[in-house]
């Protein structure tokens, strides 16, 4: 096996993919083909080899971008996916994130952006996986800045391990997207204070186009299922009511 990274590009525009190609085997990566979403999803669901990160069109003969990427995550795969769309409405990009996607590029895009993006995804995931643990657990304390949070957390017998991409409960080990710790770990790093969701669209996923916030809701939820005990009745991740989120550590015993 080469050492050489693999790329999924899932692309239906000939021009493009054949631009793509070259320039991502330039660039030294290898890079397997996929034109059909149909298709797309059963070799990546089927390759012995995983491939380090997915390029995926999302208006694609068959299944469309966002149904592969649900597939994937409903699968348990959490290849890195940078979700490629002529869809610019913020709405179409938070519909991208919901799916599963990691990052996102607007068509048409610049082959330096592009590239830039897909060695920041790399980049970013390798270092989640190569992340120093320490040989104590971090204690729960104010973190100013999302970099200092602790690649392992400790939290009501829950750990929240970001070098992993996991959190690891007594009973279950739940894997998280990308995205989904990036979340996390803006939230951890500002905990006991006020995110409006407006600074998440903005600072988290890089949406600055007026478009319904709510749609950030369906996120939390999600990491309520991971983290609380009991979802409904969080601890951690409470809703300020018409403003946004905070996150807690250490819940007041009326709360």
């Amino acid at each position: 096996m080469s050492d050489l990274p693999l790329i999924a590009l899932v692309e239906d525009e000939d021009h493009l993919a054949d631009a793509l190609l070259f320039n991502l085997r330039a660039e030294g990566y290898r890079v397997h083909h996929e034109a059909d979403g149909n298709s797309a999803l059963n070799w990546l669901l089927h390759t012995p080899e995983r491939p380090a990160a997915v390029l995926l069109d999302v208006m694609l003969p068959g299944l469309d971008g966002f149904a592969i990427a649900r597939n994937l995550r409903a699968a348990g795969n959490y290849t890195p996916v940078l979700m490629l769309t002529a869809r610019d409405r913020p709405e179409d990009v938070l519909n991208g994130f919901e799916s599963g996607a990691d990052d996102y590029l607007n068509k048409p895009f610049d082959l330096s952006i592009l590239l830039a993006r897909l060695h920041g995804l790399l980049r970013r995931t390798r270092w989640q996986q190569q992340a120093a643990v320490p040989e104590e657990p971090a204690p729960a304390i104010d973190v100013p800045d999302e970099r200092d949070v602790p690649e392992r957390f400790d939290l009501d017998g829950k750990v929240i391990r970001f070098d992993l991409l996991e959190i690891q409960a007594p009973d279950r080990i739940t894997r998280l997207t990308v995205m989904e710790a990036d979340l996390l770990r803006y939230l951890l790093a500002r905990q006991g204070r006020i995110v409006p969701r407006k600074e998440i669209l903005e600072e988290v996923w890089r949406v600055r186009e007026d478009t319904d916030t709510r749609a950030i809701d369906n996120f939390i939820v999600r990491l309520r299922r991971y983290l609380e005990d009991d979802p409904a009745k969080p601890r951690h991740l409470l809703t300020v009511r018409g403003v946004g989120y905070r996150f807690v550590t250490e819940p007041a015993s009326t709360a």
